[in-house]
């Protein structure tokens, strides 16, 4: 660089007016004169969409996993329920086994001898009629 130019004359060193252009006729909104667009704001704006896009997406993928565990944890508690149930079902048939041997005539008959009772015969048994009305 040559010395003159470090000291050229302030109209040399300001840039030159700018033209004016024919103002065009479209449906794009007419900005002032002079003021010009930034080209980051649309990329950032572009990046802060993905941002927000791909924040939205990964909530949705918690939510999704979310459910799904609670879906197996309410799964593993109805299994839980079903074996309780049916080992509940399975003491209950238990129990009921041992009711009816229990109530069955071949043991009343055994404890009965062995309290020295018999069975009475057919011959010498009679009925008794227990309603009021007849004798």
């Amino acid at each position: 660089m040559a010395a003159v130019d470090w000291f050229a004359h302030a109209e040399v060193a300001q840039p030159a007016p700018a033209t004016r252009r024919p103002a065009r006729r479209t449906a794009q909104r007419q900005r002032p004169a002079g003021t010009v667009r930034s080209q980051r704001r649309p990329a950032q704006r572009r990046v802060r969409a993905h941002i927000v896009w791909m924040i939205l997406f990964a909530l949705l993928l918690a939510g999704v996993v979310a459910v799904n565990v609670a879906v197996l944890r309410a799964h593993v508690a109805v299994s839980q329920l079903d074996q309780q149930r049916e080992k509940l079902e399975a003491r209950n048939q238990a129990l009921q086994s041992e009711l009816s041997a229990a109530g069955s005539a071949p043991r009343i008959e055994r404890a009965a001898r062995r309290l020295g009772l018999v069975q009475a015969s057919a011959a010498n048994t009679s009925y008794l009629n227990m309603t009021s009305g007849g004798r």
